[in-house]
C-alpha cells in the first residue's frame, strides 16, 4: 500500500512487479477501485503494474474531481513520482483519463489501451440524472440498474455479482458525484483525433454502458488504432473475461509497451 500526497490529500496506489520492468498504469472505471484489475493481474507478471484509486474512490481522498483534467493530473503525478513512462490502460472513465493524460503529457505515455471507453461517454443530461439519483438515494439506489449495464446476463447469475454491487454501493457519494460531473463535461473527440501513438481499443458485445458502436467510433478517430470486440463481455471485461482480454492485451504490450 502506497500513498502519494496530492494538494487535496492522499492518493492510494499499489505497485507490483519488477522495478526495472516496462510500466503499465491501470485506470479504473466509475464506482470501482484498484481491485477492478485483480483477475487480470496473473497475466501481467513481468510488468511493473501501477494501480490506484482515483480521487473520491477506494482509499483516496477527494479533491476537485469534477474535471477529467484533474484526474489526468493525478495520473501524471503518479508517473512523475515513480519516474517512469507507461502504457496506460483505462476502463470506462479510466479510458477518458488515459486519453487526457496522453494529450496533456505525451512524454509520459508510451501507448494506450482503451477498454469499454470512448472520447465522450454519455450525455450531460444523462449524467445530471445520475447525479440527482445519487443525491436522492445514494449509490446503493442505482446499484441494480448499474449491474445490468455493467455485466452480461451470464455473469449477473454468479454469486460474485454481489461483491461488485457492494463495491459500487459503498463508493463515497461525493466521489461518485464528482466523477459524474467530470464525465458530463468531458469531450476528448478533437484531442483524441490528434493522438499519434499505438492504441488498442476493446469493446464488449454485451456492454450496456459503452455500447460497441461508440467504442469503435473512438478507435476510428485514432490513426492506426486496433479495435477488438470480446463476444459475450459487458462493460468490465477485465472482470468477466480476463483470459480473453489478456489474449488481446499481451500481444499488443509485447509489440508496443517495451
Amino acid at each position: 500500500m502506497h500513498v502519494l500526497s496530492r494538494p487535496y490529500g492522499a492518493l492510494h496506489l499499489r505497485v507490483d512487479g519488477p522495478q526495472d520492468a516496462p510500466a503499465l498504469l491501470l485506470c479504473n472505471s466509475l464506482g470501482t477501485d484498484l481491485r477492478l484489475w485483480d483477475a487480470l493481474m496473473p497475466n501481467l507478471s513481468g510488468w511493473r503494474v501501477i494501480r490506484y484509486d482515483k480521487q473520491g474512490h477506494g482509499l483516496s481522498d477527494l479533491g476537485d474531481g469534477t474535471d477529467i483534467a484533474n484526474h489526468a493530473a493525478d495520473a501524471a503525478a503518479i508517473l512523475d513520482e515513480l519516474n517512469c513512462r507507461a502504457t496506460v490502460i483505462g476502463c470506462s472513465i479510466g479510458g477518458l483519463i488515459a486519453q487526457r493524460l496522453a494529450t496533456d503529457r505525451p512524454d509520459l505515455v508510451r501507448a494506450l489501451v482503451l477498454s469499454n471507453s470512448a472520447a465522450k461517454l454519455g450525455t450531460s443530461d444523462g449524467w445530471k440524472e445520475r447525479i440527482a439519483a445519487v443525491q436522492a438515494g445514494g449509490t446503493r439506489a442505482i446499484a441494480d440498474a448499474v449491474m445490468e449495464r455493467w455485466f452480461a446476463p451470464s455473469f449477473r447469475a454468479k454469486p460474485e455479482l454481489a461483491l461488485w454491487r457492494n463495491m459500487l454501493a459503498r463508493t463515497p457519494h461525493d466521489g461518485y458525484i464528482a466523477a459524474c460531473h467530470a464525465l458530463a463535461g468531458a469531450d476528448q473527440t478533437s484531442a483524441t483525433a490528434r493522438l499519434r501513438l499505438p492504441c488498442l481499443v476493446i469493446a464488449g458485445s454485451e456492454d450496456g454502458a459503452s455500447p460497441p458502436d461508440i467504442v469503435r467510433a473512438t478507435a476510428d478517430l485514432i490513426e492506426g488504432a486496433e479495435f477488438q470486440l470480446i463476444d459475450g463481455a459487458g462493460h468490465l471485461p477485465c472482470v468477466e473475461t480476463p483470459s480473453e482480454m489478456a489474449g488481446l492485451l499481451l500481444p499488443f504490450l509485447q509489440n508496443h509497451a517495451r
